[in-house]
């Protein structure tokens, strides 16, 4: 199975132009009126990475095996390596669900 980058035929770390400019240029060499089949493929790949966003949704839950080091890497735009092992992802994602709680405890503090 071809991976949208595959089929648009762009680098993984393509910039979001150069990903519209492969995906016009292959919908100008298969319109939809020739094969509505491959023209279909080819806009649901532009649609899965189109921007960042996009990349990083598709990375994280389509790719059977996502690295999340590399994926935070690509959220925080860092230059810097993140090592992140599974128990401080947890905490991560902890953190936000608790956020309310977190919100909550600095607009009411407790009396003394």
């Amino acid at each position: 199975m071809q991976t949208p980058y595959e089929i648009l035929g762009v680098v993984n770390d393509a910039s979001d132009n150069d990903i519209k400019q492969a995906y016009l240029q292959q919908v100008k060499n298969n319109p939809p009126d020739r094969n509505q089949d491959q023209f279909q493929r080819i806009h649901d790949a532009y649609s899965a990475i189109k921007d960042h966003k996009s990349r990083v949704s598709h990375d994280l839950f389509t790719l059977p095996a996502a690295n999340f080091n590399t994926v935070l890497e690509q959220v925080m735009h860092t230059g810097q390596s993140i090592t992140l092992d599974a128990e401080s992802f947890n905490k991560i994602l902890s953190v936000s669900i608790d956020e309310t709680n977190l919100l909550n405890s600095f607009a009411r503090p407790e009396k003394s």
